[in-house]
């Protein structure tokens, strides 16, 4: 019985040390899918593009789809910041 005990312990500590181990991993990983700095002053094209994430070329039904996935999760309504709401809905207008 405690033979059993102590491999089912040492197993669970070894699934949990393999998960920290998974998790601090990941969090190792530079972020580049961000951007470094800010937003320029007078908005460009390819700073529209950036914005939405999207790739040349681009079509309306892109340019829609990443608008209003970004809206979803940025919308102020929802909790999230007017200043980037303003800065998605800009980019659009900038590509169509």
């Amino acid at each position: 019985m405690a033979s059993a005990l102590t491999i089912g312990l040492g197993l669970l500590g070894a699934g949990l040390a393999g998960r920290v181990a998974v998790q601090l991993f990941r969090a190792s990983k530079p972020a580049e899918q961000f951007l470094r700095g800010g937003f320029k002053s007078k908005m460009d094209r390819s700073e529209a593009i950036a914005i939405l994430g999207l790739r040349e070329p681009i079509t309306s039904i892109r340019l829609k789809e990443a608008h209003r996935r970004l809206m979803l999760a940025n919308h102020p309504d929802r909790g999230g910041a007017p200043y980037l709401a303003g800065k998605v809905n800009e980019a659009k207008a900038m590509l169509e």
